[in-house]
């Protein structure tokens, strides 16, 4: 495995690489959530790309950016034993200059959801990605739906700036117990852990009653929040694919999101119906 930290380096050693290239973008604290993401890239492509960089961009103030789980020697021998054929290891000031071109998310589905109360969040995601994705070039970029709404967004940007990378999304992992992969779960106490175990359970309580033919989504979402009380809840929302606003579940096109403060640790997690 190669490890390269420069982006000129990197752009450089790709550009006469003539196989398909499949690239998946990571800030690190590699999970087995990141590993799905990793091998699937590796199944569908001849060269796998993984960069590891927590931006700057898409913390606000106040937010766990100085705090946010660092394992780079553990991350370095989980890419070489998955099989990645290059490391991208950058650092802030070889993605970010001083006077910066702008690049803005769209003026409602980014300022919606985790947008509404992180509102810089999403303009920082879509210029690392943008960089990111013009850095690699890859055939594809994998990323998981977890994140659903960044999924979504960086959908949005490839399809309207015309870019030629195929945006791939894989599957949220989840533990036994069914709680969500996220680096972030390393702050959680047992006590709080066992609490963030209702996000999934309010869920799974979606589920069954979609399928039993319940698809107003006033009464779901009234059930959820029922069933995460007593969490400080930032959002439950049922939205189409487009994450444009329902009143009832359209299955096999709608997504069920939810975003909760654990102690001081903000989760995510959805369900695809």
């Amino acid at each position: 495995m190669k490890i390269i930290r420069d982006p000129l380096e990197l752009k450089r050693y790709l550009k006469d690489k003539k196989n398909s290239i499949g690239f998946v973008p990571t800030m690190g604290a590699l999970h087995e959530g990141h590993i799905a993401l990793i091998k699937k890239a590796r199944e569908e492509n001849e060269k796998v790309v993984v960069s590891i960089f927590v931006n700057p961009t898409q913390f606000s103030k106040g937010e766990d950016f100085s705090k946010y789980p660092k394992k780079d020697e553990a991350d370095k021998k989980i890419c070489a034993m998955s099989g990645v054929d290059v490391l991208f290891f950058p650092d802030a000031k070889a993605i970010y200059h001083d006077d910066e071109v702008s690049l803005l998310a769209p003026k409602v589905r980014g300022f919606v959801l985790e947008g509404l109360t992180r509102p810089s969040h999403f303009n920082g995601v879509l210029t690392v990605v943008m960089k990111l994705l013009n850095i690699v070039n890859p055939t594809k970029a994998y990323f998981g739906k977890k994140d659903a709404q960044q999924l979504n967004l960086i959908s949005l940007m490839v399809k309207q700036m015309f870019m030629s990378v195929e945006i791939v999304a894989i599957d949220t992992v989840r533990e036994s117990d069914g709680l969500a992969l996220s680096s972030r779960n390393i702050y959680l106490s047992r006590t709080q852990r066992l609490e963030a175990l209702k996000i999934s359970s309010s869920l799974h309580l979606a589920t069954k009653l979609i399928r039993k033919n319940i698809l107003d989504v006033g009464e779901i979402k009234k059930q959820i929040r029922e069933t995460l009380e007593p969490l400080e809840i930032f959002y439950v929302e049922i939205l189409n694919r487009d994450f444009e606003m329902i009143k009832k579940v359209e299955v096999q096109n709608s997504v069920v999101l939810i975003e909760v403060k654990v102690g001081s640790t903000r989760l995510l997690d959805n369900i695809w119906i």
